[in-house]
């Protein structure tokens, strides 16, 4: 038998919100490796601000990364793990600037918003399937980011 008959979730629909937690997972780890990029290459007067900042959102970052493949899994499916892939299907495009701190925030600031907003899309998704799993899941990491986006835009002034 598999997952979503155990879990009592209808297999099309497990399908769909595993595709579309692909292409979360594709632009968590672009936002990912763009967060280390900044947390190693920050420089000037906000290093010593930013750069423990930036490890701290990486390190929640690669969380969120891991437990979004395991629910793509929880849901049958097969989580990509190619940064080709990733490369592919994500919104957020690889930072090439990485060593000015407000241009790090503000390029944080830009993949929050693109997660959020793939995050509410699959709470549609996932509320219409009956998939309290996954929409729990997004529900706690948009109430954490939207605090987040809060404090980011409050270093820059905002």
């Amino acid at each position: 038998m598999n997952n979503s008959k155990i879990i009592g979730l209808n297999e099309t629909d497990c399908q769909k919100i595993s595709e579309k937690l692909n292409i979360l997972l594709a632009n968590y780890s672009v936002f990912y490796q763009n967060t280390r990029g900044a947390h190693w290459n920050i420089k000037g007067d906000q290093f010593f601000t930013l750069h423990p900042k930036f490890e701290e959102l990486y390190n929640n970052l690669v969380l969120k990364i891991d437990e979004i493949a395991e629910r793509i899994l929880t849901l049958g499916s097969t989580p990509h793990h190619n940064y080709s892939d990733y490369l592919t299907l994500s919104n957020i495009k690889e930072s090439k600037e990485v060593s000015n701190g407000t241009k790090d925030v503000e390029n944080i600031l830009v993949s929050f918003k693109t997660v959020l907003d793939l995050q509410r899309d699959l709470l549609d998704v996932t509320e219409k399937a009956g998939d309290e799993g996954t929409n729990s899941q997004m529900s706690d990491y948009i109430t954490e980011q939207e605090k987040e986006v809060w404090m980011y835009n409050s270093y820059l002034g905002k």
